[in-house]
């Protein structure tokens, strides 16, 4: 991987590590610094690579020059110097290069400790969730905002407000306890199913698909297995919907990078494998009291793994879309629903319920309304599929609209010549 791709991806991987360590170490009363020293080593990276080359081990080299970075803020602010925290003062006094642990193990537990802290309940649990992708995953404003489907103005009042609200907590970060955790599970699982669906299908980047982005989010769901949680289930349920979706990933995007629709995929690109864990963790995931939306989805996603395209498969994919949208009234689910009404109930009704939902601005409704009404009203099938391009924000989303464009007057053209041909 070459520099230009490199610096983005490592940002993405690591940022919100060297935070999280940092301020568990410091306290959550100098996030700033943290995320300053945080995004200084980056820029440190960039200046130095190009004349020096890319490090054997990149993520080892980013490390110790936040070490470096954090050991001068420490010496030139001389923070620990008054009677704040003691504790830390002490550590300090013991060492003057005091040295971060930025091992895996401490990486995990301090993402974590950050997970649960973002969280708090004194915060609205949108704010939570955006500061949890701005910090931990190293998402940008305009990510974000595409992820709640708002602008940036409202995703920086909601930041500012966040941390605002974060100051008033504990300085130091501590292991949750069970209260913490069954009162914060659901707002950070929400954040780690934004994280993986970034990674699975990026509205903001190219390339559309991040592979990296889909690992450490299972990585950090996998990690929530050690806490003692009472949803359990839940992260079993998002571990298996995780699962079922990396499954496919392999089949989902061409040698140059334009995505392929679920129906043209190639099922012998589909790593059994993960559909077996998907499966194993979805049993796990069963026999609670109580439904989530990723259990649910995870049974949707199980769906989409089976090879047969059979009515029977999309009555069940539709009969579950139904009942979680009561519980998720979102866009995104009644959308998906629109294309499982169009496999059950034909093409007319798919439009009438998709247009209801009149989101006109939605790249995604833009482009389900030019398939369903491909074949019946061409011209407003290529209006909606242009209106689907200058909403796309990446490259390969705009390619692979202006081939289904292209098969639309493919399409025109072979009926033009077959009607010359009859009417001679």
């Amino acid at each position: 991987m070459n520099q230009p791709d490199l610096i983005p991806h490592l940002f993405r991987k690591e940022y919100g590590k060297i935070v999280s360590v940092l301020v568990r170490y410091w306290g959550i009363n100098h996030l700033e610094a943290a995320e300053d020293i945080a995004s200084e080593t980056f820029v440190t990276a960039v200046q130095t690579w190009v004349y020096r080359g890319i490090p054997v081990n990149p993520a080892a080299w980013l490390y110790q020059v936040a070490k470096n970075k954090a050991r001068n803020y420490l010496k030139r602010e001389q923070i620990f110097r008054s009677d704040v925290y003691p504790e830390i003062r002490n550590r300090l006094d013991a060492s003057e290069q005091p040295d971060l642990d930025l091992s895996v193990d401490s990486i995990r537990d301090s993402q974590l400790r950050m997970m649960f802290a973002i969280s708090h309940p004194s915060m609205a649990p949108e704010s939570q969730i955006a500061l949890s992708l701005r910090i931990l995953c190293g998402f940008g404003i305009e990510e974000i905002a595409a992820a709640f489907l708002t602008n940036k103005e409202t995703i920086n009042k909601r930041l500012l407000r966040a941390k605002q609200k974060l100051r008033s907590q504990p300085a130091l970060l501590e292991a949750p306890g069970p209260a913490e955790i069954a009162g914060r599970m659901e707002n950070v699982l929400t954040t780690l199913y934004l994280l993986f669906s970034e990674g699975y299908y990026s509205i903001s980047k190219d390339p559309a698909i991040r592979k990296e982005l889909c690992l450490e989010a299972m990585l950090l769901a996998n990690s929530l297995l050690q806490t003692q949680s009472p949803q359990k289930k839940d992260v079993f349920a998002l571990l298996s919907l995780m699962c079922f979706q990396a499954s496919r990933l392999e089949a989902r995007v061409t040698a140059s990078g334009e995505t392929v629709p679920y129906e043209e995929q190639d099922p012998q690109q589909w790593n059994m494998e993960l559909v077996s864990q998907g499966i194993y963790f979805l049993k796990e995931a069963s026999g609670g009291d109580r439904i989530s939306r990723f259990h649910l989805e995870a049974c949707i996603a199980y769906y989409n793994t089976i090879k047969d395209d059979t009515p029977e498969k999309w009555e069940n994919i539709l009969r579950l879309y139904n009942i979680l949208l009561e519980i998720n009234n979102s866009p995104i689910t009644a959308l998906n629903r629109g294309y499982a009404i169009y496999k059950v109930k034909g093409k007319m009704a798919a439009i009438a319920a998709t247009e209801k939902l009149r989101l006109a601005n939605n790249q995604f409704y833009c482009t389900l309304l030019g398939e369903l009404y491909s074949g019946i009203d061409n011209q407003k099938a290529r209006a909606y599929y242009q209106r689907a391009i200058a909403l796309a924000k990446t490259m390969h989303d705009r390619n692979t609209l202006q081939t289904h464009i292209n098969r639309l007057e493919n399409t025109a053209a072979k009926d033009g010549v077959l009607k010359n041909i009859f009417a001679g």
